[in-house]
């Protein structure tokens, strides 16, 4: 009788790749593209909170709404995912979170002045998707 091993998420290569739960990771640059834009979108909530605020309340939002976002975004997994799930949470939930945390970072940095930007990252943050579109039926349950 053989075991059977953890069922592995599908947008993720077995070996070579970095983080996972069960033998899965994600490759090299899913993960890479994936920090980067988290980065990009704590940044960008930053620079909307200094920009668009006056005073102490510059300061207050462009070092408080990022520290949310990245609570949020590190609080709440899905299991299986890459990471310690703190707080699990279903993979819809999890995928609204996401969008939730990289739509509006576009839209705070259009708000911002920097629509040009904005649009940069809405397209990075579609390319990631499109690229992870396995990862994206994993979490919705097909």
């Amino acid at each position: 009788m053989t075991r059977s091993r953890p069922r592995a998420r599908p947008d993720v290569a077995t070996d070579g790749g970095i983080g996972g739960v069960g033998g899965a990771h994600l490759s090299a640059v899913d993960a890479a593209l994936r920090g980067l834009l988290e980065l990009a979108a704590l940044l960008a909530l930053g620079y909307w909170g200094w920009t668009t605020h006056v005073g102490l309340a510059a300061a207050a939002w462009a070092v408080g709404l990022p520290l949310l976002a990245a609570v949020l975004w590190g609080t709440f997994r899905v299991p299986g995912d890459p990471g310690d799930a703190s707080v699990a949470i279903p993979g819809p939930v999890r995928l609204a979170l996401e969008l939730a945390l990289f739509g509006g970072a576009a839209g705070l940095l259009a708000d911002a002045g920097r629509p040009a930007i904005a649009g940069g990252l809405a397209a990075a943050v579609a390319l990631h998707y499109l690229t992870t579109r396995d990862r994206v039926r994993w979490l919705l349950g097909g």
